[in-house]
């Protein structure tokens, strides 16, 4: 009879503590599990009590729904941390230029865009088709032989630079082309065959965005919304 009066204690000072009421759940938690404890032995037959090998299981078992609780916040403080670094970290990228799969860039006043062809076969014959916003084909920049690989460009609207060397190839567009959004559609030759390759290329972070579940959004100038893990290198 001890033991039930000390728990039941504990039970009047466990309710009087509550200042606000907890949001509803499936799960079972520690205050619930005592209250459901409590109630089962002051509702159990005078004539036919609990014996004690009962009592510390039950006991034994709020130990365990205790210690999960606790648990449960640890991780829950810890993830909140990390989010909050990745946040941080994901911050100081804007005003940066990142690279990231895609096939659309903004060229910007007296700035290249810089990027990478994916090449997944040797060819002899590898060209650069360029899109303005209209669709219309503005100029097709000759690259020829080229190796299995990642070939690195940069295009500055008139000029194209590949793996660091300067194409000998003047732009159909004698004064360059002007700031805007342009698109990228790369072409190889194998076996007579014409195949597009997969580009990446580099954006300017506008913002970052904190979604509900904890997942980051980079907002990149030409592209939009993009992930964090789609990032393919920091420029």
């Amino acid at each position: 009879m001890n033991a039930i009066e000390s728990i039941s204690g504990l039970s009047d000072l466990t309710l009087a503590s509550k200042t606000k009421e907890e949001p509803k759940s499936n799960e079972l938690g520690r205050d619930a599990f005592l209250e459901l404890m409590i109630t089962q032995m002051e509702n159990q037959d005078p004539l036919s009590p609990k014996d004690n090998s009962s009592m510390v299981a039950e006991l034994a078992q709020f130990s365990s729904v205790e210690n999960l609780d606790q648990l449960n916040n640890s991780f829950d403080v810890l993830s909140r941390n990390l989010l909050s670094g990745q946040a941080l970290q994901a911050t100081s990228l804007v005003g940066t230029s990142v690279t990231v799969p895609g096939s659309e860039a903004s060229l910007r006043l007296n700035d290249v865009v810089s990027g990478s062809i994916t090449v997944p076969f040797s060819t002899n014959d590898m060209s650069v088709n360029i899109y303005d916003e209209s669709g219309s084909l503005v100029d097709q920049v000759p690259v020829g032989l080229q190796p299995a690989g990642e070939t690195i460009f940069r295009w500055d609207g008139y000029n194209m630079e590949i793996n660091g060397e300067m194409l000998d190839w003047q732009s159909g567009n004698a004064e360059g082309l002007p700031p805007g959004t342009y698109k990228f559609e790369v072409m190889a030759s194998q076996n007579g065959e014409n195949t597009q390759l997969e580009t990446a290329l580099s954006a300017n972070v506008n913002s970052v965005t904190v979604g509900d579940d904890g997942n980051l959004t980079i907002n990149l100038a030409g592209i939009g919304p993009v992930s964090m893990s789609d990032i393919k290198q920091y420029n």
